[in-house]
C-alpha cells in the first residue's frame, strides 16, 4: 500500500486496521510478531563482511608490485623466488586482513553503542525503545529537534512544523496537519498528515501512528539517500597525499638507477633481473602499512575513547580531536551538575506561581515522563497534593519552547476557565505584560541580575484568562498578567576545574556559547576559572550592534557569549574557523548549524536527534573532563601514528639509496630482491605495535597538526645517517663473497630500523624519555630481532634466502655499527628539534 492511501483515512479507519488504539498502543505480543513480519526499521544498506575486508588487501599498488614481481620471477625460471614472493602477499594479506577484521569488529561495537531513542506507547504505558524496534501501527510521540523514525501518520498535532529537504529539497518547513485529506494525495510535499523517516521536527509536537518501517518508507526507496557519505579528516587527506609523494619519488629514483645501470654496466646488465631487484627496492622503501597503521592507531584510540564514555561516530574524528585548538561548550549539564533545584522565588504568592509553573510543564496532561530539568526541580519542590492537583488539570492546547521564543505556553481548563500560562526568559516575556508599574519592574531586574551574580537561572511566568479552545502566538504576547520569578541553582562539578587547568595545559582555549543570561554565564566561567571578572561576557545583542570587524575581533578575542541565537552560534564558528581548529559541543536543534559547521562537533548522548546527526562524536557522561580526556587522547593517536611515517621513511630510504648506489659498484645484488622482501616484512611486523606506544606529555602540550615539511626533513636527516652507516656495512665487508655481503647487510638494516623505533618514539634523548616504550612494542621487537638473527643460522635462511652463517666477529661489527647509528641518531634527532624550536620561538 502507498502513503496515499493513508492521506484519506480517519483516527478510527487507522486505529481499525493496525489493531491499535491512542489509550494503550500496541501490545508488546503485537510489536513482537509484527517486527518479525516487517523486519528491523532499519534501512538496507551493504554491510562490510569479512570477504570484503579480505579483498580490501589486494586494492593496492604494493600488492600488485608483488605480485608483478612474482610473474617476473616464473618467467626468469626462478619458481623458488616466485613462490617465497606470493607467501610474502600472503603473509601481507593475512596480517593486514586480521587487523582491518579486528577493527571493523570494534567500529561495529562502538556505532551499537550509538542509536537513536523514541518515544513510544505499548501496552498503555509510554517507553523509550531503540528507533529500530519501532513497528507499524506504533503510537510515537515526536517533539521539537525529533528526527521521524518511520513514515506516520499523524494523529494528533500542536503547532506542528516539518523540515521535509532531506526529501524534497524545500527549505521551507511545512505546517502539518492531523486531519484526513478529501483526496489522496501521493506527492511528498502535498501530504500535509504524513511525517517521513529521515524528516526533522522543527517545531511543535505530534503524535502519530508508523504506517511503515525501513525499506518500505519512502526515505527507504530513495537509493541515494541510503548511501553514507564519509567525511576525510585532515589527517587523511595530507597522508594520501604523502602516500603519492613517496611514489612518485621512489619511481624517478628507480628510473634513475635502471638508467645509472645502463651508463656504468652497459651490455653487462640483465634486465630482467634488474628489474626484479627495482621492484623488490620500490616495496622496500614505500610504506605500504602505513593505511594498516592509521586504521589500527584510529581503532586503538576510538575503543581507548569508548571506554571514558565517548564513542567517535566519525573514526577519524579521533585525530581531529587532537587538532582542537578552541572548544566551544554550552555550560548547561557539561560545567555545572545540570542537576536544578529551586533556590529563591520572587512573587506575591510563592505557591501560586509554582504551580502555575508546573502546569506549563513538560508532563502535565501527556502520558509520558519529562527530562526537563526545570520540570522536574519544579515538580519537586511543589511535591505531594499540589502535583497531584497539578497533573489532573486538562491540558487543551500548547505552543512548545522554541529556542527563537525563548518560552513555552499552554492552555489549561482550570474551574472551568481557560487560562494561557507562559514559561521562559524573563525578557521574553515582560514586554508583553499589562500595566506594570516601573518601580517594580526596576525591582524585577534587579532580583534577576542578582540570581544571576550567583550563577543561577531564572525563568518568569505569567498567565491571561482567555476565551476560545485555541490560541496562537500572538495571544501570548499580549494582556499578561505577571505571576512570579523563579530561580534555580545548578552546582558546578567537582571535576571542572581541574578539566579547565587540564585544558590551558593541553593548549585548548575553552569558550563558552549559551543561550542562559550574561550574568549567569559570567557567573559560572568565572567560578570555574574561565575568565578573571564576571563581567567579561559578550551578549548576542553586543554581536548585532557591532561593525563587521569589531565582531570580528570581539569573537576572537571573547570567551563568553551569552543569549545568542543559533544563527550566531553558526557566526561565532564560522569566525573562530578562520584561523583555528574548533570543536563545539551542543545537544539541541539550535545548535545544530554550528555542528554541522565545526572541525569537530560532539553532542551529549541524549541531545535532540539533529544534533547527534551532526556530530562526530557522542558523549554518554556529560563532563567537561571526559572531552579534554578525549582530545588528549586524540593527541596521542596522532603522535603514534606519526612515529610510523617518520621511522619507516627514514629507514626505508636510507636503505634504499644505500643497496641501489652499492649496486652501481659491484656486478653482483648486494642484496637480492627475496631478500629486501624479508627485511620489509621483518622491520614492518613490529612497526604495526607503535599504536600502543606511550607518548610524552611534552608532545600533546600543544594541538596536533600534520606538518609534512617536517616529517620529510626528520626523514631526510635521519635518512641520510641510515645511509651512510648501510654503506660502512657494504665498505667493511664487500670484500667478502656476496653472501657474506649481503648476510650482513641483511641483519644490520633490520637491527638499525629497529634502534630507530626507539629513538624517533620521542623528541628527547632517549635515556631522558619520561615515558618507557609499551610492552607490545618491547616484545615484537626483540622477536623480530631474535628472527633476524636467528634465520641467518638455518638450512631454511641458506637455501631459501642465500643466506650464510655469519661469524662472532661479523656480529659483533654489526653490533658496534648498530650503536653508533642509534648514538648519531640521537644527536642528529635531539639538534633537529632544538633548532626546530629556536625556530619556532624566535
Amino acid at each position: 500500500m502507498k502513503f496515499s492511501e493513508y492521506t484519506i483515512k480517519n483516527k478510527e479507519e487507522l486505529f481499525e486496521e493496525f489493531f491499535t488504539d491512542i489509550e494503550k498502543g500496541l501490545s508488546s505480543q503485537k510489536a513482537a510478531i509484527r517486527r518479525k513480519r516487517y523486519g528491523a526499521n532499519t534501512l538496507e544498506a551493504t554491510s562490510v563482511t569479512w570477504f570484503n575486508i579480505l579483498t580490501r588487501q589486494f586494492k593496492s599498488a604494493f600488492i600488485y608490485l608483488l605480485i608483478a614481481a612474482a610473474v617476473l620471477a616464473f618467467l626468469l625460471g626462478n619458481t623458488f623466488d616466485g613462490l617465497m614472493i606470493l607467501l610474502f602477499v600472503v603473509i601481507n594479506t593475512v596480517l593486514g586482513f586480521y587487523q582491518e577484521y579486528k577493527s571493523e569488529k570494534a567500529l561495529k561495537y562502538l556505532k551499537g553503542l550509538v542509536v537513536s531513542q523514541v518515544k513510544v506507547l505499548r501496552s498503555g504505558k509510554t517507553h523509550y525503545l531503540p528507533a529500530n524496534e519501532i513497528v507499524p501501527g506504533d503510537i510515537i510521540f515526536l517533539e521539537v529537534g525529533d528526527i521521524v523514525p518511520a513514515d506516520i501518520r499523524i494523529i494528533k498535532e500542536d503547532n506542528f512544523y516539518i523540515d521535509e529537504s532531506s526529501l524534497t529539497g524545500e527549505s521551507i518547513h511545512v505546517k502539518k496537519s492531523s486531519e484526513p485529506l478529501k483526496n489522496k494525495e501521493d506527492q511528498i510535499y502535498k501530504a500535509k498528515n504524513i511525517s517521513f523517516m529521515g524528516t526533522t521536527v522543527s517545531e511543535g509536537s505530534a503524535t502519530g501512528i508508523v504506517i511503515f518501517t525501513g525499506k518500505n518508507t519512502q526515505i527507504g526507496k530513495i537509493a541515494k539517500l541510503t548511501v553514507e557519505t564519509v567525511s576525510k579528516s585532515g589527517f587523511e587527506q595530507h597522508i594520501n597525499k604523502f602516500s603519492k609523494f613517496i611514489l612518485i619519488l621512489t619511481l624517478i629514483t628507480l628510473v634513475a638507477v635502471f638508467i645509472a645501470h645502463f651508463l656504468i654496466k652497459g651490455s653487462e646488465v640483465s634486465i630482467p633481473n634488474l628489474l626484479l631487484f627495482s621492484i623488490a627496492l620500490a616495496v622496500g622503501v614505500i610504506p605500504e602499512a602505513l593505511p594498516l597503521v592509521t586504521t589500527f592507531s584510529l581503532t586503538q584510540g576510538a575503543l581507548k575513547l569508548a571506554k571514558k564514555k565517548v564513542v567517535a561516530k566519525r573514526l577519524s574524528a579521533i585525530e581531529d580531536l587532537g587538532s582542537i585548538e578552541i572548544l566551544c561548550s554550552d555550560k548547561t549539564g557539561t560545567l555545572t551538575k545540570n542537576s536544578l533545584s529551586v533556590a529563591e522565588i520572587f512573587s506575591k504568592d510563592e505557591d501560586r506561581v509554582l504551580y502555575y509553573a508546573a502546569l506549563a510543564g513538560d508532563l502535565i496532561g501527556k502520558k509520558k515522563t519529562s527530562n526537563n530539568s526545570f520540570d522536574l526541580a519544579i515538580f519537586k519542590k511543589i511535591g505531594g497534593e499540589n502535583l497531584l492537583k497539578a497533573k489532573k488539570v486538562s491540558r487543551l492546547s500548547e505552543n512548545p519552547f522554541n529556542p527563537t521564543r525563548r518560552r513555552n505556553s499552554v492552555m489549561v481548563e482550570v474551574n472551568s476557565e481557560n487560562i494561557i500560562i507562559v514559561r521562559g526568559a524573563h525578557e521574553n516575556i515582560l514586554p508583553y505584560v499589562d500595566d506594570m508599574p516601573k518601580d517594580y519592574q526596576e525591582k524585577i531586574i534587579a532580583w534577576v541580575l542578582e540570581q544571576g551574580k550567583k550563577g543561577r537561572r531564572v525563568i518568569a511566568v505569567a498567565s491571561k484568562n482567555f476565551q476560545g479552545n485555541d490560541y496562537d502566538v500572538k495571544d501570548e504576547e499580549r494582556d499578561l498578567h505577571f505571576e512570579g520569578l523563579i530561580s534555580f541553582s545548578d552546582p558546578i562539578k567537582p571535576s571542572t576545574k581541574a578539566a579547565v587547568n587540564k585544558a590551558k595545559k593541553l593548549g585548548v582555549k575553552i569558550k563558552i556559547i549559551t543561550g542562559d543570561s550574561a550574568e549567569v554565564a559570567g557567573a559560572v566561567a568565572y567560578e570555574v576559572g574561565i575568565v578573571k571578572s564576571s563581567s567579561e561576557v559578550v551578549t548576542g545583542f553586543d554581536l548585532e550592534k557591532m561593525s563587521y570587524q569589531e565582531k570580528i575581533s570581539a569573537i576572537q578575542n571573547g570567551i563568553v557569549f551569552a543569549r545568542v541565537s543559533p544563527e550566531q552560534k553558526y557566526q561565532i564558528i564560522e569566525v573562530l574557523q578562520k584561523e583555528h581548529i574548533v570543536g563545539y559541543l551542543g545537544d539541541g536543534i539550535n545548535d545544530a548549524p554550528a555542528l554541522k559547521l565545526a572541525n569537530v562537533a560532539i553532542v551529549v548522548d541524549k541531545a535532540s536527534d539533529v544534533a547527534r546527526e551532526a556530530s562526530d562524536l557522542i558523549l554518554f557522561q556529560q563532563d567537561l573532563k571526559v572531552i579534554v580526556d578525549g582530545i588528549e587522547e586524540g593527541r596521542k593517536t596522532f603522535v603514534n601514528t606519526s612515529k610510523y611515517i617518520k621511522a619507516t621513511l627514514s629507514s626505508n630510504f636510507g636503505n634504499f639509496y644505500a643497496v641501489a648506489f652499492a649496486s652501481l659498484l659491484i656486478d653482483y645484488l648486494p642484496m637480492l630482491p627475496i631478500q629486501i622482501l624479508l627485511v620489509n616484512l621483518l622491520s614492518d611486523f613490529p612497526m604495526i605495535s607503535i599504536a600502543t606506544d606511550n607518548v610524552d606529555e611534552s608532545e600533546i602540550e600543544k594541538p596536533c597538526k600534520y606538518n609534512n615539511s617536517e616529517i620529510i626533513m626528520m626523514a631526510t636527516f635521519l635518512g641520510i645517517v641510515s645511509t651512510v652507516f648501510d654503506l660502512l656495512i657494504f665498505a667493511i665487508f664487500f670484500k667478502s663473497s656476496p653472501e657474506v655481503l649481503r648476510t650482513n647487510w641483511f641483519i644490520e638494516s633490520i637491527l638499525t630500523e629497529l634502534a630507530l623505533l626507539f629513538s624517533i618514539r620521542t623528541k628527547v634523548p632517549f635515556l631522558k624519555a619520561k615515558s618507557k616504550p609499551s610492552k607490545i612494542i618491547l616484545t615484537l621487537t626483540s622477536l623480530a630481532a631474535v628472527s633476524t638473527i636467528f634465520v641467518t643460522f638455518t638450512s631454511l635462511g641458506a637455501r631459501s634466502f642465500g643466506f650464510t652463517t655469519p661469524s662472532l666477529y661479523s656480529l659483533m661489527i654489526i653490533g658496534i655499527v648498530i650503536f653508533g647509528y642509534f648514538v648519531s641518531s640521537e644527536i642528529v634527532k635531539v639538534f633537529y628539534y632544538k633548532k626546530q624550536s629556536e625556530s619556532i620561538s624566535s
